[in-house]
């Protein structure tokens, strides 16, 4: 063996070397554009939720007091939209809010976001501590919300 063929196993060894170094970067570098393309589908779905939630209204109640004696049902949305054609039902008979009251003003047809509605509510010792509502409405993401309530005093 002379010179030049150590000379060619040097540069034979070297280019083995340098191919091996090769395909560990670019396994490498695969990986990292697979975690890549995960983070963006994450992002991407987390980015669509976040526009999905400024379409929603969330609508809820409860039942407060402010004197004595006088209590008011309230209804609120703290959603980040408008609800619209608001309803409200209960489901195991209205024992606290005039049947009138309601009907002049529902189906309210705009309860802005951080807006809340009030409605006189008559409670006595033989009230039920615990009511149920069934609020409706629609807003930008859907055109049937439902939402059942538990208002207690």
């Amino acid at each position: 063996m002379d010179f030049g063929d150590g000379i060619a196993l040097v540069a034979l060894g070297l280019s083995g070397y340098a191919t091996w170094r090769t395909i560990q970067f670019n396994k490498r570098q695969d990986s990292l554009v697979e975690i890549q393309n995960n983070l963006n589908k994450l992002l991407l779905a987390k980015e669509t939720e976040e526009v999905l939630e400024d379409l929603k209204a969330d609508l809820g109640a409860s039942i407060i007091k402010i004197g004595n004696g006088k209590y008011r049902l309230r209804i609120w949305n703290k959603g980040n939209a408008d609800a619209r054609n608001v309803k409200v039902d209960f489901p195991n008979d209205n024992h606290i809010v005039d049947e009138s009251e309601l009907l002049s003003k529902f189906p309210y047809e705009c309860l802005e976001k951080h807006g809340s509605i009030e409605l006189i509510a008559f409670i006595h010792s033989q009230t039920p501590k615990k009511q149920t509502l069934l609020l409706r409405w629609s807003d930008g993401h859907r055109n049937s919300n439902e939402k059942l309530v538990y208002p207690t005093w």
